[in-house]
């Protein structure tokens, strides 16, 4: 395995048995090879559940009032919700699947850094979005998926986020996964209230994800499904209703349902490529320079 800033390509899985990408992982060292592992996990092992719960990660990064307020601000989330979500989803798919130090990962952070730049965001915000992305995937994966995630699969998302963090100029970073869970913690119990810029915000995000799904006199009864994966302070925060019990034991029914029928299937041997799939902002193909939004005072390109 080459150096942690030398990413090799993802690959297919040998052995059709169901554990086999598993397997691969733990004879990993995360230290070492922490992009292999996030991608094997994301890419083979549990692409769905991955990119929905990054989605997770980011919609809960709205119930910070700091955090939604200046989204609203700009009015982004609100006009152009499709496009923003597949900038974010892009940039962080560029350096997830060709690594942090490669070309293409070196680009969409940097493009990331210069959208980013145009604002004053405080550190500890940073920090907060950083170690959502760190640990809501695994949270997801431990609620969701068809195995709980290895110890080798939790080390290496935080050692990768601060790798990534590292490339962005976040400070104060941790030095350790357990201290920074911590910190992610406290955080939302400090910030996480109610405040209108979330509603905007965060109404905009969920009724995104229900269009993909429903059709729009469905949409009430599929806010009842996502509020039921979602916990009371993140509901208050929004000022979402809360579901009832019976809602949650049918939403958590459904997924368990979904990850007993995956564990009896042979494993994925092709890894999913989200850069090289056609996306609903981006039909003719992308170019990462261009990603994100234009400067303010610039028409939306």
């Amino acid at each position: 395995m080459p150096p942690h800033g030398s990413p090799r390509r993802a690959s297919r899985v040998g052995p059709r048995r169901r554990f086999a990408v598993r397997e691969r992982i733990l004879s990993l060292d995360p230290e070492r090879d922490h992009q292999e592992i996030v991608r094997l996990s994301g890419m083979v092992e549990f692409p769905w559940d991955s990119t929905r719960a990054l989605e997770f990660a980011l919609f809960r990064t709205f119930a910070s009032p700091r955090i939604s307020g200046l989204l609203a601000r700009t009015g982004e989330f609100r006009e152009r919700p499709q496009r923003r979500y597949d900038d974010t989803d892009l940039l962080i798919a560029e350096f997830v699947e060709h690594g942090y130090d490669s070309p293409r990962g070196r680009r969409a952070i940097a493009r990331m850094n210069a959208l980013h730049g145009r604002y004053r965001i405080r550190n500890v915000d940073y920090l907060y979005v950083l170690s959502t992305f760190t640990f809501e995937p695994q949270r997801w994966i431990a609620r969701f998926g068809w195995r709980p995630p290895t110890e080798h699969e939790r080390e290496s998302a935080f050692l990768f986020w601060r790798e990534v963090g590292a490339r962005m100029g976040i400070e104060d970073l941790p030095t350790d996964r357990a201290s920074f869970e911590h910190f992610n913690r406290e955080y939302e119990v400090e910030h996480f209230r109610y405040a209108r810029s979330n509603e905007i915000v965060g109404r905009a995000t969920r009724d995104l994800f229900l269009g993909w799904l429903l059709p729009a006199p469905l949409w009430p009864l599929g806010a009842r499904g996502v509020h039921a994966m979602m916990d009371a302070a993140l509901l208050d925060a929004f000022g979402f209703p809360h579901p009832t019990a019976v809602e949650r034991r049918l939403v958590e029914a459904t997924m368990r349902t979904r990850a007993k029928a995956l564990a009896r299937m042979p494993p994925r041997r092709r890894p999913v490529w989200h850069t090289r799939q056609r996306h609903r902002s981006y039909p003719r193909g992308y170019t990462i320079d261009r990603l994100g939004p234009p400067p303010p005072g610039v028409g939306n390109a």
